[in-house]
This record gives C-alpha cells, structure tokens and sequence, in this order.
C-alpha cells in the first residue's frame, strides 16, 4: 500500500466513532523498515480559518484495522 492510498483514508475513533484527521506523514523506523507511526494533520474548529493546524501521533500499534476507505484506531 502507498502513504498517497493511506492519506485517502478518513481515521476513525473506535470507542466514540468521530472522525480524527488526515494522514499528513509517517514515521519510520528506517534501521527496521518499520512504520512506528502516522503524522495526523487535525483542522482547527474554524474550518481551518483561525488558528493552525494541529498534528497528533498515532502509534502503529493503536491501529485496529485498515479498510478500503477508513482506518481504524484505539487511542485508549
């Protein structure tokens, strides 16, 4: 799969089923060839007018699933 399939994917919150953010980037582990973990990009309340955005790490071992369209995870 291509970080360009994965950003496509909306990332869901398992336990309250609301929507995190995009996948901006990853982080990986380049001695492993691992991914440790997504970069989200989170949109500030005011439609992105006011303020920045935020980014918010989720690690790889938060993911419960990937789907065809969404990405599942834990933050728990």
């Amino acid at each position: 799969m291509l970080l360009s399939e994965l950003q496509t994917k909306d990332l869901i919150e398992v336990e309250n089923g609301e929507k995190i953010g995009f996948i901006s980037d990853l982080e990986i582990d380049v001695a492993e060839g691992l991914i440790i973990a997504l970069v989200i990009s989170i949109k500030s309340k005011w439609f992105g007018l006011f303020g920045e955005d935020e980014e918010r790490i989720i690690y790889w071992s938060q993911i419960k699933k990937i789907g065809s369209d969404v990405i599942l995870v834990s933050l728990k």
